[in-house]
């Protein structure tokens, strides 16, 4: 180390900056790399110290007070003095000034954690024979490194461009346009999956599932029912928290089906959420006053095209049931396929009850403890189809066709699975055809086959399946029967506008005492009070888009809005029961959402259900201890003369099951 410049006694430079650390003063602020351009500690030169001078009492002074104070003070004081004061350090030679800077840096980490005085010094000794100032042509240069390659300024810019560009390809694979984070709060929780479908979870406006052209009464009811969440947390608010509040899922299957831009594809979705905002109108109908009257939100969640991607949408609900002690059961699930029987696995296992409207592949209750089934299974429809085909049509014989939607398996599909076999166990030898029918494939050889004609397979199917029958002309099938799946394909306009006006068609109904004629009729019966206020709903101006049931009406009510409503209904009053026996002693007390949990919920539905059962809309609701089936449910079978007659509504030939607890279970005509 050499001096920059000659200086006179006592004089006090600023010397070259001597590599190693921050600028004296200037924290390094890890969000400004140029901070660390200005890495090196700033040294002092003092020339001509010696003891009581003014450098010397400077040195002094300097190294008391980082003694007294231990603060890092990162500056190097280099001095330099014929005879330096005792309590420096022992000085080297000015020509070892390289040697003496080594020793320094090696020793400084130990001298500083002993807070030496002079663990910012470094003392040099002049040589004797130097009478002046050093010749400037003599003296090594010195310059600070260079500084890191990380710190050079276009860092920033360059780390900001790599963030974004990573951030946007992990934005991509997870959200999409139409299916994000909501930014302006409320329960949402989506992405999208390998398809392209949007899968999870919404409680706002804020994400709609499905912008496929033609689903416009989709999109139209899960806007209402958002709506009507707000006008819920509203109303609880202004009850003080006094009345009941709780959550409901509904799971279903809201994209992935291939649809023209004038076809409805998700009917029975549309029709399941119509069902649940109508129990949702209901209680925001109840009076202010009426403590005990529950409050309802509903969670909207898509488990994708025929529940592929359930478990995702499960996982996400499991998270929201975490978080939320509101969240009570789920609604819905749709169709009976091994996708759905292990999304009730998983739900089982988050302990959270389900209550299908509309699933009816035998033995679905197998995969939870905590389902509830409101349809009849397939073997009370198998049974109800024998005893129409020997009563009414005095037929022994039968041709069955079952399909299962493209890209599906036959053992994949539950429901289709467990009809033919129940048809095969039950008619025995009486099936002498039992075909898989295909797309495309002709039925020429069934017309006017004079026994059952029985068609077991999806809705989806069922348009090109009476397609194929256009060719027998006037000598069609004369015992045409579907099962209820065939519902979807009836309750859609645009589809059945194709179908052949010659052939008449009976099929399966889950929900016949739901029907307008059924309402309008219960509702003239004073004792029948839910399907008169059922009706009352439906019909409002500011719930359901267009009305259903009004007189002169052509809008008639799709049979799944009746089932979820009864599903829905039968977890409120569950909720209702236990918060009138929690709030026994005071009626007016705040509802705290942790008081009841979901199984409680579960365990109340089938405490009120030991008895007479649910009186629900579309039937009595019964369920024996060990089956989460229900018992003797209400079917029907209805009959349309001319499919493409949509404005003539379906009328019931016959029917099984009981319709309230004082009717007796049997078959019979309607």
């Amino acid at each position: 180390m050499a001096r920059r410049r000659a200086t006179r006694p006592g004089q006090q430079t600023a010397a070259a900056r001597v590599p190693g650390g921050p600028a004296a003063g200037v924290p390094r602020r890890p969000w400004r790399p140029s901070d660390w351009r200005r890495t090196a500690y700033p040294a002092l030169l003092l020339d001509h110290v010696a003891p009581g001078n003014v450098c010397g009492e400077l040195v002094r002074l300097i190294g008391d007070v980082r003694t007294e104070t231990g603060r890092n003070d990162p500056l190097l004081i280099v001095v330099s003095g014929g005879q330096p004061p005792p309590e420096l350090p022992e000085p080297h030679p000015l020509t070892e000034a390289d040697e003496a800077y080594d020793e320094w840096a090696e020793a400084l980490p130990e001298m500083r954690r002993l807070r030496r005085p002079a663990a910012w010094l470094v003392a040099l000794r002049p040589d004797e024979t130097d009478a002046g100032p050093p010749s400037r042509g003599g003296m090594r240069p010195f310059s600070a490194p260079d500084p890191p390659w990380w710190s050079r300024r276009f860092l920033p810019a360059a780390l900001c461009l790599v963030l974004l560009a990573a951030g946007g390809v992990w934005v991509g694979s997870r959200w999409g346009r139409g299916c994000h984070p909501s930014l302006t709060g409320g329960r949402v929780s989506v992405e999208v999956v390998g398809s392209g479908e949007c899968v999870g979870y919404s409680d706002t406006a804020a994400q709609v599932f499905n912008n496929d052209p033609g689903q416009d009464g989709l999109r139209t009811i899960q806007r209402r029912i958002f709506a009507q969440n707000r006008a819920a947390e509203e109303v609880w608010q202004r009850s003080d928290r006094r009345r009941p509040f709780l959550t409901l899922v509904y799971l279903g299957t809201l994209t992935g089906n291939r649809t023209r831009a004038d076809e409805e594809s998700y009917v029975s979705e549309r029709e399941e959420l119509e069902g649940m905002a109508t129990a949702q109108y209901a209680l925001l109908k109840e009076s202010a006053g009426a403590d005990g009257a529950a409050l309802l939100r509903i969670v909207v969640a898509n488990g994708g095209r025929q529940m592929s991607y359930a478990d995702r949408a499960v996982a996400m609900l499991a998270e929201l049931a975490r978080d939320d002690p509101t969240v009570l059961g789920v609604v819905g699930l749709v169709e009976s396929r091994t996708s759905t029987a292990r999304a009730l696995r998983e739900l089982n296992r988050v302990g959270l009850p389900v209550l299908a409207p509309t699933l009816s592949a035998d033995k679905m209750d197998a995969n939870s403890r905590l389902y509830l089934q409101i349809s009849a299974p397939n073997a009370d429809q198998v049974k109800m189809v024998d005893a129409y085909a020997q009563q009414v049509l005095k037929v022994d014989e039968a041709h069955v066709f079952y399909t299962t939607l493209e890209g599906s398996s036959l053992s994949e599909d539950l429901y289709v699975n467990t009809l033919v076999d129940g048809l095969r166990q039950r008619f025995g030898a009486r099936i002498t055809r039992l075909d898989e029918w295909r797309t495309g494939q002709r039925l020429t050889g069934e017309c006017g086959y004079p026994g059952l004609l029985f068609y077991a397979g999806r809705w989806t199917e069922f348009d090109g399946f009476l397609r194929a029958l256009r060719e027998c002309g006037a000598n069609p099938p004369q015992h045409l029967v579907a099962d209820d799946s065939a519902n979807r394909y009836m309750a859609n306009p645009g589809l059945r506008a194709a179908a052949p006006g010659n052939l008449p068609v009976t099929y399966v109904s889950k929900a016949a005492l739901a029907t307008c004629a059924a309402l309008r009729a219960a509702a003239q019966d004073r004792r029948d009070d839910a399907r008169a206020s059922f009706l009352s709903w439906i019909q409002a101006d500011d719930l359901l888009d267009p009305p259903r049931c009004r007189p002169g009406s052509e809008r008639q009510v799709g049979e799944r809005v009746s089932l979820a409503y009864d599903a829905a209904m039968m977890l409120i009053r569950a909720v209702e029961s236990l918060a009138a026996r929690l709030h026994h002693a005071d009626p007016r007390q705040r509802w705290e959402p942790t008081s009841v949990n979901p199984v409680g919920v579960h365990a109340e539905v089938l405490r009120q259900n030991a008895g007479q059962g649910y009186p629900g809309v579309a039937g009595l609701i019964r369920f024996t201890p060990d089956s989460g089936e229900p018992v003797d449910k209400r079917l029907a079978l209805m009959r349309v003369e001319q499919v493409p007659d949509v404005a003539t509504a379906p009328v019931e030939v016959f029917r099984c099951g009981v319709a309230d607890a004082s009717t007796p279970a049997a078959c019979g005509p309607a």
